[in-house]
């Protein structure tokens, strides 16, 4: 079964992970988040970092590892850069909770699969929804003569 680090701006990263055990609470072994905090030097986030995986690969690196990081070119994003191997480990950035859920539920799945269910589950977590409902909207008053025109 793969694993998945978080590794995002602090607190996303915990928060994250509390929203995954929320739901799944039997992920707490395979799910590890590691929040970067303001001003740590992106060496001492690499090293954590590494330390994270390889207890989360196994003694030598049997599991996949899944890394989530929240923005494409900030610091989260370039640790896990370094660490992601492309066979054993892949990386995936703009983590948000549709996608970590989706990943939680699939990671008995081969890792590139559960790329491709990350990116699709983050993906199609994200749509514009109306703020009510046309049946629960007021009735408009009508003037003889007035036209209202939807645009």
């Amino acid at each position: 079964m793969n694993s998945i680090l978080i590794i995002a701006h602090a607190p996303l990263a915990q928060a994250l992970r509390q929203c995954a055990l929320h739901v799944f609470p039997d992920c707490d072994a395979s799910v590890v988040a590691l929040d970067v905090a303001p001003n740590t030097p992106p060496e001492e986030t690499l090293a954590t970092a590494r330390i994270a995986l390889q207890q989360l690969g196994g003694p030598h690196g049997e599991r996949g590892v899944l890394v989530l990081t929240d923005v494409f070119g900030a610091t989260p994003c370039n640790v896990a850069q370094k660490l992601a191997d492309g066979v054993n480990c892949r990386l995936v950035t703009g983590v948000n909770v549709p996608m970590l859920l989706r990943t939680v539920s699939y990671r008995h799945e081969p890792l590139d699969a559960l790329v491709s269910r990350a990116v699709t589950g983050g993906t199609q977590g994200v749509m514009q929804v109306a703020v009510t409902a046309p049946q629960n909207q007021p009735r408009k008053n009508h003037v003889k003569d007035h036209h209202d025109h939807q645009q």
